[in-house]
């Protein structure tokens, strides 16, 4: 059985009010302590000043008959060498000396090895429980060598101030407590309500599975940002749910046109094997199984896109040009009865971008293979800083076109798609590759009479800078017939 947790409000709640309390207590106990040591600070001037002044009276031989004082229970005394009562106020006996005798000689004798006034408390006092007592030697020769002028102060006072204002505290500071927590509940429930807001809205919208709004405080503040930020990223999921399912849908549909063309093809030859000849059945199956492999790889492609870190390294287009180009080359020789297309390569300087090689050169491969396959006669490939554009001479594609063909699964009915050789799918990946790379590759009319598709991305910082000039053109480095 698990216990129950405090909410956030009340665990808050709490930590704040045991701070303030132990605030308080300390504030309590540090005010306790200044009372009282300036209220004793007070009481030992009294005490040093009437001391000093019987002592001056002693040496100057005016003692008078009743030693004067003026605060409340004090005492003044003159004691001779022996211990005895000299003279004494009206408020202590002239028989009964306020101190013992060795008390006021072990005072008296700090009192000669300091400046010559020695004031501190005690508890042997005859008159108090508790007092401070000042001690001064009388100065003088003779029958007044060894005289002391003492003088008390009792901390009856003191003491029942302090105590009256510890007992105040021990009231005051618990209801102070309870009332800041509850200032403190009061506050935090407002200020966490648009949090309780924000729960309740990702709780219904998680509960209906589909679109939904969370609500945004009406204070600019903290919380609001959050639910701004917390709706748009709600918003991008709902975005990205529906590319899913209609991703999902597409893909179903794209592949179940191969599954199914295959199997028309081994059902007719099982039931007429003498009028479906086997190496007929093989090149009309590997045409099948080559379009549903190149389907296949240009969905995980696609459902890689985004799913993982992308590498930063230095690219060299001009070789990743060439490799593509080299690669074309040889696939373009390897179909029988294809017209040849011829696919140049023009370098300018040593271009390069940040990225990852594998899904630049994937970008190009696509663009490329793209233009080969509706391509007349010829395609150029030209390479710049953080640039691949590639022209062909085919018949191009309508403006009104140009964004739609970056769809998924997008074909066009016009003489670009006059053969099956495409998957609807590289132009997508290219221009979500781009993308990714912080490019992205637009399509426009070509200086062959074709169709232009231009690849951007972010070139090196050195040649960002250099705007792309470079000291020269390289020549054709491959050409594909």
């Amino acid at each position: 059985m698990t216990r129950p947790r405090w909410s956030l409000r009340a665990r808050l709640t709490a930590l704040a009010s045991l701070v303030l309390a132990a605030a308080l207590v300390i504030g309590a106990v540090v005010l306790s302590a200044v009372v009282s040591g300036g209220r004793v600070a007070a009481l030992d001037d009294i005490a040093r000043e009437r001391a000093v002044l019987v002592a001056r009276l002693a040496a100057s031989d005016q003692v008078p008959d009743v030693l004067p004082v003026s605060e409340p229970g004090e005492v003044a005394q003159l004691v001779g060498p022996a211990g005895e009562v000299l003279a004494s106020s009206g408020t202590a006996s002239r028989t009964l000396p306020v101190l013992p005798a060795d008390e006021l000689a072990a005072l008296r004798a700090e009192a000669d090895a300091a400046d010559g006034v020695r004031v501190v408390g005690t508890d042997r006092s005859a008159y108090d429980a508790a007092a401070r007592v000042a001690v001064v030697p009388v100065a003088g020769s003779g029958e007044a060598g060894g005289t002391t002028a003492v003088a008390t102060v009792p901390l009856r006072e003191v003491e029942g101030v302090v105590r009256a204002l510890r007992l105040s505290l021990a009231v005051v500071v618990p209801l102070l407590t309870l009332v800041a927590a509850g200032v403190i509940w009061s506050v935090l429930g407002r200020a966490l309500s648009p949090v309780e807001e924000l729960r309740q809205g990702a709780e219904a919208v998680a509960r209906s599975g589909g679109p939904g709004v969370l609500p945004v405080p009406r204070t600019d503040d903290e919380l609001a940002a959050l639910a701004r930020t917390l709706n748009t990223m709600l918003d991008s999921l709902q975005a990205a749910a529906a590319r899913q399912r209609t991703f999902v849908a597409d893909a179903a549909h794209e592949l179940r046109s191969p599954v199914a063309a295959l199997r028309a093809s081994i059902e007719v030859a099982r039931l007429h094997p003498a009028a479906y000849p086997g190496d007929e059945l093989a090149v009309e199956l590997e045409d099948e199984v080559r379009r549903l492999q190149a389907l296949v790889d240009d969905l995980l492609v696609l459902a890689r896109l985004g799913a993982r870190p992308l590498a930063d390294h230095d690219v060299d287009l001009g070789a990743v040009a060439r490799e593509v180009v080299a690669a074309s080359t040889v696939r373009q020789r390897q179909e029988p009865g294809r017209a040849p297309v011829t696919v140049t390569v023009d370098v300018d300087g040593t271009p390069t971008a940040r990225g990852d090689r594998d899904a630049i050169a994937r970008v190009v491969r696509n663009l490329v293979d793209n233009a080969v396959r509706h391509a007349r006669s010829s395609v150029r490939v030209t390479v710049g800083p953080g640039d691949v554009v590639v022209d062909d001479d085919g018949p191009g594609i309508d403006v009104a076109d140009r964004e739609r063909v970056f769809e998924r699964f997008t074909r066009l009915d016009e003489a670009r798609e006059r053969d099956a050789g495409g998957t609807g799918l590289g132009l997508a990946i290219a221009r979500e590759t781009a993308r990714e790379h912080g490019g992205d590759v637009t399509l426009g009319e070509s200086s062959l009479g074709g169709l232009r598709a231009e690849v951007r991305l972010a070139p090196r910082p050195a040649e960002q800078a250099r705007g792309g000039d470079a000291p020269r053109r390289d020549g054709p480095s491959a050409t594909g017939t």
